[in-house]
């Protein structure tokens, strides 16, 4: 069922931040619940690892990951999207060459990039193929090497060494990430400022710190944008810590981290935090990966930002078969749609 026929209980013009997973549920459950032309996902280009990072080193080609991702949350055809899914995920590891490896998805979504001169014009084009009436913007339009330095002063580059530097061998989970940067100055895509300019809210997704989220914010413009933008801010707080990137943080340590790039402490409307009592197999489960739950430590956020409001549900679901805690979609979704609402 498409836009054609189908009602939506509600038409929020909307604007994600984010990538991977959290992305994904996230517009997925926006989805089904908002009307999807007025939905925005901006998807990052810097990351360096799997099949996007060997089509950046091998071909010169910016990365495809999470612009897949958002585009198959938002097919709007149920039909449509189970079978892309399948597609696009493909791995082509039944063949012996060059392609082995690589998703299907990306190398389409690359193949467009080079059909339509450009890999915003080429995410047009991905969307008129996949009859997807949302919008979906790269945050930039360059080539990007997101670098991670350390408070002992180590510099990790690449997006996917910063993600799994707690594979390193000198890994220490005290020694926290100081600050991100990229090694170029980004290109800007100006559509990803006008999006915000006309948003309704503006949602920084679930998903690692320092390598999904924050890294938006150094785009040229994207942080004057949001800032000065009438658009309510909302801030979904992970449900469970980062080894290597956020360990031992409380829901006050994430939103520092995000105070500090955002410019404007007084600027973030909600944070939206679950508070689901998880059974003790899922967090010992977690705990083998030096993950754990975060705190919401309402008082020191509060300190931080203090017109801030948080809004607490019930929004984590645990999948048993795949030993996943993740955001409920709809839940999430409904959650948004009716934060200030009430």
């Amino acid at each position: 069922m498409t836009t054609e026929n189908k009602t939506y209980p509600y038409k929020q013009k909307i604007v994600t931040f984010g990538g991977g997973t959290g992305q994904f549920y996230l517009l997925s459950g926006l989805r089904e619940l908002n009307f999807p032309p007025f939905i925005t996902a901006v998807a990052g280009i810097w990351d360096s690892g799997g099949s996007s990072g060997r089509l950046r080193t091998e071909h010169g080609l910016l990365p495809q990951g999470d612009i897949r991702r958002c585009a198959l949350a938002l097919i709007e055809d149920e039909g449509q999207r189970r079978v892309a899914q399948r597609l696009f995920d493909d791995r082509l590891e039944e063949f012996e060459n060059p392609l082995k490896g690589h998703s299907l998805g990306n190398l389409i979504g690359s193949r467009l990039d080079y059909i339509y001169h450009g890999i915003d014009r080429g995410t047009d084009a991905l969307r008129d193929f996949l009859r997807i009436s949302a919008h979906i913007l790269p945050a930039s339009l360059s080539d990007l090497q997101l670098i991670g330095r350390t408070q002992k002063g180590i510099a990790i580059e690449g997006e996917t060494n910063i993600d799994l530097r707690r594979k390193r061998e000198d890994f220490d989970p005290h020694d926290k990430i100081l600050r991100i940067y990229f090694n170029t100055r980004p290109d800007p895509n100006p559509r990803v400022t006008q999006a915000i300019a006309q948003a309704d809210k503006i949602i920084f997704a679930p998903g690692d710190l320092y390598t999904s989220i924050l890294p938006h914010l150094l785009i040229p413009g994207v942080q004057e944008a949001i800032v000065s933008s009438r658009a309510k801010l909302i801030f979904i707080l992970n449900l469970m810590t980062k080894e290597g990137e956020t360990d031992f943080f409380k829901a006050s340590d994430h939103l520092k981290a995000l105070l500090f790039y955002l410019e404007d402490c007084g600027r973030i409307d909600f944070m939206i935090a679950s508070t689901n009592h998880h059974h003790s197999e899922v967090i010992e489960y977690y705990k083998q990966w030096g993950q754990e739950p975060v705190q919401i430590d309402e008082d020191e956020c509060k300190k931080l930002s203090p017109n801030l409001k948080i809004v607490r549900a019930d929004l984590a679901r645990y999948m048993r078969k795949e030993h996943l805690l993740r955001h409920d979609p709809q839940k999430l979704a409904s959650t948004i749609l009716r934060v200030d609402k009430s």
